[in-house]
This record gives structure tokens, sequence and C-alpha cells, in this order.
């Protein structure tokens, strides 16, 4: 009020101290950092609406689940703004690759989830159980904990929610900061959509990210590096919480002279620069041809190329940018690299201003660069030429198991061959990184590129414990088990234990 403000001076005052009250409450509200004491409040909340049972009916699961979809359905065009935020990503690479995908694992989750639910009955018990039935029934672990990664911040952040809540667990969601348009759109949709009792989502970085590893989970599932993996997994070994490890790896490419070459160089480009501009843990790391045939590889993936980005693939809005300025330096200084930089066969420009690299094609790099040392993770593809293609074994052997190992040729022998020596997290033979949209397929790494497994049915047996359950009838209670014991007593259980049939008979007959 305008007069009371003139003829009462005091008015004033207590105006001002009220505006300086609620100014201070709002920096302090909006600087507000996430303690030690939130990350312990948080789950306790979480464990304690998994205690009263709030997750574990089917009604709770499928409804959250068909909530989920809602997001995809209503929010497209926000998801595929964000992606381009974060990642200059191409509007057909956010719905294709990132919200159509979702919509498939949650709509196979709807349909099959009373199935998955349901005991498995088991067939067969053993004859020292008799007269006994048993199943195995699908247990939800608990309160579990999602770090999800940056490069497919909608993808690897939602789709392994699914499985949790299909499983009926109380769920965090961490996602990466290095995506925080994505990152705070999944905070607004999760909380405005889902049950907020039982699904959380936390926001941040480091210290975030510490002090909810400091809790006791039942279960980590993380997506991203092996040198963060190694991180979390010492941060679960001192509660013994099982983890999931989604890692990456160098995934090889093996390019046989028995292909169809115009048809394996999109394939392979669609797999490298298609998806994300090769910042993808499945993406082809480097490619192992013969050195008669490399030249044709070459020429084949300079013409796709170009054909698919024109001749300056720099002006391309069909391509995601390099994630921030940290990640294009890193992959800067791998062809920067004395021995490496005179290698580039195509390709090779950068702008740093707009976080961009060509698509770059190398020859023959020292196997113990940096960019034959590490995971990519851009833009840059080596090709390794071999004598015979037959060393593609040794090399691949020498190297740490990669999520992902592809082969191109018509070679019957080759194809049985690669599929049963090569140790890989998964296996394609004919094209690259598809795997992942097979729901009966799991998905997942070995070795150093992961551990466990998820997608459809794997994806709910990730968060779930088989229980084993035997019933046992009071029926036929059998005196042998008792003391005191007898040479005939241990002749009888070591042939029921054995379910020896003869030697049952020869012990009851006496003649044994």
């Amino acid at each position: 009020d305008q007069t009371s403000k003139e003829n009462n001076p005091a008015s004033l005052g207590i105006l001002a101290r009220s505006l300086s009250v609620f100014a201070y409450v709002s920096v302090y509200v909006m600087v507000k950092v996430f303690q030690a004491a939130d990350a312990t409040d948080l789950v306790t909340e979480l464990r304690r609406s998994f205690d009263d049972g709030v997750t574990r009916g089917y009604e709770w699961r499928v409804t959250q689940l068909k909530k989920l979809l809602l997001i995809c359905d209503n929010h497209e065009p926000e998801i595929v703004s964000a992606l381009h935020d974060d990642l200059g990503k191409p509007e057909l690479e956010s719905s294709v690759y990132e919200v159509a995908l979702l919509r498939n694992s949650i709509n196979l989750a709807v349909q099959q989830l009373k199935d998955w639910m349901a005991p498995d009955k088991v067939a067969k018990t053993s004859l020292t159980t008799f007269p006994a039935s048993a199943e195995i029934v699908y247990e939800p672990l608990g309160v579990v904990l999602v770090i999800s990664a940056w490069n497919y911040p909608f993808l690897l952040s939602i789709d392994p929610v699914i499985g949790a809540i299909s499983a009926g667990n109380a769920v965090v969601l961490k996602p990466s900061e290095l995506a925080p348009a994505s990152s705070s759109l999944l905070a607004k949709l999760l909380e405005q959509y889902l049950d907020s009792s039982a699904v959380r989502v936390v926001e941040g970085a480091v210290t975030e990210t510490t002090l909810l590893l400091e809790q006791k989970w039942d279960k980590i599932f993380y997506t991203g590096s092996s040198r963060i993996g190694r991180i979390i997994m010492m941060a679960a070994a001192k509660h013994l919480t099982p983890v999931v490890l989604e890692l990456g790896g160098k995934s090889p490419v093996v390019i046989d002279s028995d292909t169809n070459l115009k048809i394996t160089a999109k394939r392979i480009i669609a797999g490298k620069w298609g998806c994300n501009n090769g910042q993808a843990c499945i993406s082809p790391d480097y490619i192992l041809t013969t050195k008669e045939f490399s030249p044709k590889v070459i020429d084949a993936l300079k013409q796709e190329l170009e054909a698919f980005y024109g001749k300056n693939p720099m002006e391309s809005k069909d391509m995601s940018r390099i994630v921030n300025s940290n990640h294009f330096d890193r992959l800067s200084k791998m062809l920067e690299e004395k021995e490496v930089s005179d290698k580039i066969v195509y390709g090779g420009q950068k702008n740093r201003d707009k976080l961009k690299i060509a698509p770059t094609i190398l020859v023959d790099v020292p196997l113990d660069s940096q960019i034959m040392s590490e995971e990519i993770f851009g833009p840059l593809l080596p090709i390794i030429t071999l004598n015979k293609l037959e060393e593609c074994f040794d090399v691949i052997r020498s190297r740490p198991k990669p999520l992902g190992a592809y082969l191109f040729t018509q070679n019957q022998k080759l194809k049985e061959r690669f599929a049963l020596t090569v140790s890989a997290g998964g296996i394609v033979v004919n094209d690259i990184a598809v795997h992942l949209a097979v729901p009966t397929l799991p998905f997942g790494g070995v070795g150093e590129s992961g551990m466990g497994s998820y997608h459809g049915k794997f994806s709910f047996d990730a968060f779930s414990h088989k229980k084993a359950v035997l019933y046992k009838s009071f029926i036929g209670d059998a005196a042998i088990r008792y003391p005191p014991y007898s040479t005939g007593k241990l002749r009888l259980l070591k042939a029921l234990v054995n379910s020896n049939i003869l030697e049952i008979f020869r012990v009851i007959l006496g003649l044994s």
C-alpha cells in the first residue's frame, strides 16, 4: 500500500527487513548442498517405504511403469531438446536411440510383469526331501542405487530404473552432472510422475555421489568408465553390496575380405559416428583387417562418410558434438601424440569453441600409443593392419575383454570361430551394436568391461533375489536321518543322497 508507506516510515523498515530475510532464505535454499544427513535420511525414508510393502505389489509396479511410459509419450520434445543442449544430438538419434528404445523396454515390462513375478516351479526334487515340492521366488532386493552416464542420459538412466521398479524395489537415481539439461529434466519428470515415497532423483556431482556411496544399499547399478567402476566397487565392498557395472573398453571390428564392403562401411559408420559421434560404450574402438584389404576399407569408409555427412562434416547437423572441453582436450591429446598425428588418412579437423571433431580415420598407429591403450569414446577410429586375418584373435586376446566385438564376413567357419573364441560382453556378426535392441539377449560386460547384465527379463533378474523355497510334507518322516546312527543308516542315506535306486534296494534288502 503506497499510502501507508508514505504515512508510516516505520513500515518501510519492517518491509526492508522482511525483504532481507526473504532474500537470505532464498539464497540459502538455492545454495543448500546435499549433505551426509540428507543421504542418510533419504535411504531411511525409502527403506521405510520398502519395509511397509509399498513397492512389492503388482499394481504399484505396473502403475509406475505406465507413468514412465507417459513421460516418453508426453515429453519427447523436451527430452530431444535437453539432449541437443547437452550433446548436440540430432533429433533422430534422440527419438530412436533413447525415447523409442525406452518405450520398447517399458512396454515389454508391462506386458510380461505378471509372468516375471510368478514363482518358477521346480519340476524335480531329490529323494532326500521326498515327498516335497519346490519353487524359486523372485524377491525384491530392497533399496537400490542407479548411477547413470552422460552419453545416453535418458536411456541409461531410465532403463535400469525399469528393472528396479519391475522387481519391486525402492530406487534412487543419480544422473550424470555432465549432461545438466537432461539431469534437470529427469529430476523434474520423475518427481512429477512417479511415487516419491519410493523413487527419488539426486542431482549433483562428485560430492553427492560420494555421499550416496557411503550409504548401505541393496544393490548399486553403475554405467560409466572402468576407472569410476573401481571406485564404485570399493565403496560397495564396505557393505558387501552387490553391483552391476556397465563399463566399456576397446571394442574391435574385424573385417574379412569376404564381406559386402559397401554395407560394412555404412554399418560401421552408423555404429561409430551415428551413435553420439563415437561417445558410446559399444562403439567400435578400432578396426582389424589385412594389409592387402585395408586400402579398400579406407576408401569405402571415406566414400560413405562423405555421403552421410558431406564434404565438410564439421558443419553437419547430423552428428553430435563432444560433451565438454575436458573430453575435447583428451581426444585432441590422443591425436597430437607423437607417431599418431601423421597416421591420419581422413579427417582430423577440430574446433574447440564448437566442441567439434570431424570423423577421423588413422592407419597403423603404435599399439602402445594412448589412442590404442585407452577407450577412445569419440570420433577417432584407428585401423590396425595384419598380415593374416587370423592374427586378429591374438590382438584381441592381448587386451582387456571388450564390451562388444564385431565381425564382418560371409565365411561361416570364421563366424563360428569368432563367436566361440572371442571373449566379450556381446558379439555381433555383420553389424554394429544392434544386439542391445534385442530384449531377449542379456546386455553387459565381462572382465574389465563390466559385470552383470540387463535388458528385458535380465533387468528384472538384476534387481531380484532368486529365493529357493522348499515345501516339505510331514508324511514319510524317516528315522534314518536321526540318531542313534548306524552303519545301515549311513549306507542308506548315502544311497539316497546319490539318488542310487539300485543301492537303496540293496541296502533295504540287506544285500549291501
